[in-house]
C-alpha cells in the first residue's frame, strides 16, 4: 500500500471524525461501555471538534493518506500541559503532547504506525521542544509496547474521564532529537 504522511487541512475534518470513530474504540479498555465511547466521540472527536483542532495554531494533525483515504492520524499539541498530574512529572521542557496517534486496523502490522510516529516526532522536534509526552490507557498493552519501542518511557500516571468512567493512564515521555527547524522556545 502506497501512502503519504501529510499535514491535515480543514477539508479533512469529516474524514478525521470518521476515522476516529473506527480507531478510538480500539484504544479503550474492554470494560468501556458503548455509551461512554459514543459520548467521547461526540464530545471530543466529532467533525466540528476536528475543525476546531485544525484552526488552533498550537495544534498539528498529521494524516496517513492513501489516495485520498485517511488511514491514520496523530494530533500534536504544542503548549504546556495543563493537567497537574502531567505537569508535575514531565522533565523535558518545553514538551509537545502527542494527544492522539491512531491507525486504521487494516494498517496494523504494516509499519504505518511507526512511520506516523516518526513523522510526529519530527514535527514536534521542529517546534524546538525538548521532549514529547503522551497518555496511554494502563490496560492497553499493545499501545504501551509500541510507544516504548518508539523511545517513550513511563514517568507518571493521570486520570482520563471516558463518559461516566474514570480511566487510568500512564504518562510517557521521550526526548526529541535536535532539529534545525523552528527553534522556537516557550517559557
Amino acid at each position: 500500500m502506497t501512502h503519504t504522511i501529510r499535514t491535515a487541512t480543514a477539508d479533512d475534518a469529516g474524514a478525521l471524525a470518521a476515522l476516529a470513530a473506527v480507531t478510538f474504540p480500539l484504544a479503550c479498555p474492554p470494560s468501556s461501555s458503548p455509551a461512554d465511547i459514543a459520548a467521547h466521540l461526540a464530545n471530543t472527536l466529532s467533525e466540528e471538534h476536528f475543525k476546531g483542532y485544525l484552526a488552533d495554531p498550537d495544534t498539528t494533525i498529521l494524516v496517513i493518506d492513501t489516495d485520498g483515504q485517511l488511514n491514520g492520524y496523530s494530533l500534536l499539541v504544542d503548549r504546556p500541559a495543563t493537567d497537574p498530574d502531567v505537569a508535575s512529572v514531565l522533565t523535558l521542557l518545553p514538551s509537545v503532547e502527542i494527544s492522539k496517534c491512531y491507525v486504521h486496523p487494516d494498517y496494523h502490522g504494516l509499519g504505518a504506525a511507526a512511520e506516523l510516529m516518526h513523522s510526529s516526532l519530527q514535527a514536534a522536534a521542529a517546534s524546538g521542544s525538548a521532549g514529547a509526552w503522551l497518555g496511554v490507557n494502563s490496560q492497553n498493552a499493545r499501545a504501551i509496547r509500541f510507544y516504548e519501542k518508539s523511545g517513550f518511557h513511563k514517568v507518571g500516571t493521570k486520570s482520563f474521564r471516558l463518559g461516566s468512567t474514570v480511566e487510568h493512564d500512564f504518562v510517557l515521555e521521550r526526548p526529541l532529537p535536535c532539529s534545525s527547524f523552528g527553534h522556537r522556545r516557550r517559557q
